[in-house]
């Protein structure tokens, strides 16, 4: 459970009776919590806040979290502290998850069952988290792969996108950041599963419902950020749509990291779509601002 006091995020979290709390951002640190007869009580060095608990988040002064539609999710974490506390997140707000610790358990898991998303730790002690992003894909195109990883570089994010992986966190990232991240990423599914759209600029068809891209006669494999990047684009040909704008909707309303992973998914969208890197012709960046997809 997710809520906001006067811009400071804390996370609360009650399993069998126990009140659970961390603040995750600002100043004050909690006193004490406690809860009475459904009402989460947290009293803090410079106040006391107040909030209703329920089964998918908690009322904050009179701002309910919506509830999400229940996801079967597979967390691929071998640190027991990070992926015990994720399990928890998650089941907390009604999904339902399956936790493993290896590369091997992961990729037995996936070739057994289809998740809505994976949160993919890539230094996992057998196999590297990068190939086992790829054993996923091959087993499961349409889940959306969330890597988890203390590996900064550039390149690594790169590589890391290229096998597969939809979207990226770096460690120690905060809660509230990745538990926001899933929000979005599986808003995004059901927002998509319920289109019907067929977009058409130029040479390039793209299908909301069957999520297929097509470059003339070839189909266009695309994950799942790419896709839904350019089916953004496409549905605003000719119009510029900003940075801000882009990282709202295709990724969350409350997006708390650097925005380089839109700039590697335009990269990627203008190799896959024959885009040359230094003279693009079809997605236009206006520096500072944001891009726009060309109208032939």
């Amino acid at each position: 459970m997710i809520g906001r006091r006067f811009g400071d995020t804390i996370w609360l979290s009650i399993t069998r009776g126990n009140v659970h709390l961390s603040r995750l951002t600002g100043a004050a640190k909690p006193a004490s919590a406690h809860s009475t007869e459904g009402k989460l009580r947290c009293d803090f060095d410079d106040g006391q806040l107040t909030a209703n608990a329920s089964a998918y988040g908690f009322a904050c002064f009179g701002r309910p979290y919506a509830a999400m539609v229940p996801a079967r999710i597979l967390i691929v974490e071998d640190d027991v502290p990070i992926g015990r506390g994720l399990r928890q997140v998650l089941e907390d707000q009604g999904h339902q998850v399956v936790w493993v610790r290896s590369g091997s358990d992961a990729l037995a898991e996936a070739q057994g069952e289809q998740h809505d998303l994976v949160l993919l730790d890539l230094g996992l002690p057998d196999i590297d988290g990068v190939d086992v992003c790829r054993g996923i894909r091959r087993n499961d195109p349409g889940t959306t792969i969330v890597m988890l990883t203390a590996r900064v570089a550039e390149i690594d994010v790169v590589v890391g996108l290229d096998a597969g992986a939809d979207d990226y966190v770096t460690k120690p990232f905060r809660v509230a950041e990745l538990a926001a991240r899933v929000r979005a990423h599986l808003r995004r599914r059901e927002t998509a599963r319920g289109s019907a759209v067929e977009l058409r600029v130029g040479d390039i068809r793209l299908h909301q419902d069957a999520r297929r891209v097509w470059l003339g006669s070839t189909e266009i494999a695309l994950r799942v950020k790419e896709f839904d990047l350019l089916a953004m684009l496409m549905s605003e040909a000719g119009r510029v749509v900003t940075r801000e704008r882009i990282m709202s909707e295709v990724w969350d309303e409350h997006w708390f990291g650097s925005t380089k992973t839109l700039d590697m998914h335009i990269s990627a969208l203008r190799r896959k779509l024959g885009d040359p890197a230094d003279e693009p012709v079809r997605i236009t960046t206006l520096r500072g601002v944001g891009y726009r997809f060309e109208q032939p």
